[in-house]
């Protein structure tokens, strides 16, 4: 099968929706399927990078951090997907690339199947102060997207819900993304991560609280320290991965309420898994996540998790087994102290959460995905053959 996958992030930025695009792309090859790709380069050129294409575009800093618009349709690059004529195109965006997957749907008459990564009611302080107007414009744009698509696929229960109270008619499936077990089943290499601990300054006789992501107010970073600070325990770092709007802030934030902090900005997506290895449990008071792929990568790499309880990680995160779903500052606190003082306790949980992780293998998202295709094509074909 041919299949188009059109996205506004790509590599070599670092975020879910890349995460989710690189493995699928990888998994649906290794199942012998011709993939290309469709996304927005880094400046105003249009140009094509061996089975991937780039479309000239403009930053929109001012509407969300990172973001592009494209300006442009290389006709030529447009051409040659046409004569290469894909059976199905996977949007993974709702803005520029869906532009592009929308018009070559129209002009093959074949199926879009959307991944609706984002809760955007969650991210409308970017563009309106008013969150009743932000969740508003968030219900009629989702429907419209929604509406020009054969299916889409909700990565958790909780996008799926969230797309019908939208009001979203169109089939949803849930298929939550995949992680590569793989970087985590390798045994890791002692000498490296004592390099990485001395280069961090990581105490050895401290617990390691581990939050990796975006630095940003919708990550709910603020009252994770908050939480930390409140449960009174001077006996834990917390090593923040990744980088944002609000790192500075935070990092200043923390100091003030006296919590242990060391800040390691980006690191290579290729380093993750070692960067998970240097930490004991990983903590989060986000609520901002369609599914929250950093708490399966944790998980994989026996950590438990500790996180706000949220619909996206029912059947993910079991409370006493792999990690705990807290739903107050108290909640967190005892949580915390349980984890720190049994060290029986910390080592059952590390291995509930290897074997908890096995669901969620890229081989198996990959087949998940490429069945949906199968299904979409053949629904869409008595369609095609009628218009045609």
């Amino acid at each position: 099968m041919k299949v188009l996958i059109t996205t506004d992030w790509y590599a070599p930025i670092i975020n879910g929706v890349v995460t989710s695009v690189l493995l699928l792309q990888r998994e649906l090859e290794k199942l012998g399927h011709e993939v290309r790709v469709v996304t927005l380069s880094n400046n105003l050129h249009t140009y094509k990078d061996g089975n991937v294409y780039y479309m000239g575009s403009v930053s929109a800093n001012k509407i969300y951090p990172g973001a592009r618009l494209k300006i442009n349709r290389n006709r030529s690059l447009l051409h040659e997907l046409v004569a290469w004529r894909p059976d199905v195109i996977h949007s993974q965006c709702e803005f520029s690339s869906f532009r592009v997957a929308y018009a070559l749907s129209n002009r093959l008459g074949i199926p879009i199947v959307h991944t609706y990564h984002t809760v955007y009611e969650d991210y409308t302080h970017y563009f309106s102060p008013s969150v009743r107007v932000g969740k508003a414009v968030v219900s009629v744009f989702s429907r419209w997207i929604c509406g020009r698509t054969a299916c889409v696929v909700a990565p958790s229960k909780k996008v799926e819900k969230l797309l019908q109270e939208y009001g979203v008619r169109c089939r949803i499936e849930v298929i939550p993304t995949g992680v590569d077990l793989g970087a985590y089943r390798q045994e890791p290499d002692g000498e490296r991560l004592a390099a990485l601990r001395r280069q961090w300054g990581l105490p050895a006789d401290r617990t390691i609280l581990i939050n990796l992501g975006r630095m940003a107010k919708e990550k709910n970073l603020e009252q994770l320290v908050d939480q930390i600070a409140a449960s009174g325990r001077r006996d834990i770092t917390l090593l923040l991965v990744g980088d944002g709007p609000d790192r500075a802030y935070l990092l200043d934030y923390a100091g003030k309420r006296g919590v242990d902090v060391i800040s390691t900005g980006m690191v290579p997506h290729d380093q993750v898994a070692d960067y998970y290895r240097l930490a004991d449990m990983f903590v989060t008071a986000s609520t901002s996540e369609t599914q929250g792929l950093t708490y399966f990568e944790a998980l994989a790499a026996g950590l438990p998790v500790l996180c706000r309880r949220d619909p996206c990680v029912e059947d993910v995160v079991e409370n006493g087994i792999n990690g705990w779903q807290y739903e107050t500052a108290e909640d967190f606190a005892e949580c915390l102290a349980a984890f720190c003082g049994d060290g029986a306790l910390r080592e059952r949980m590390a291995r509930a959460a290897r074997e908890s992780s096995e669901k969620f293998s890229a081989e198996a998202f990959g087949a998940a995905a490429a069945r949906l295709y199968a299904s979409v094509e053949e629904a869409a074909m008595p369609a095609v053959a009628g218009e045609a």
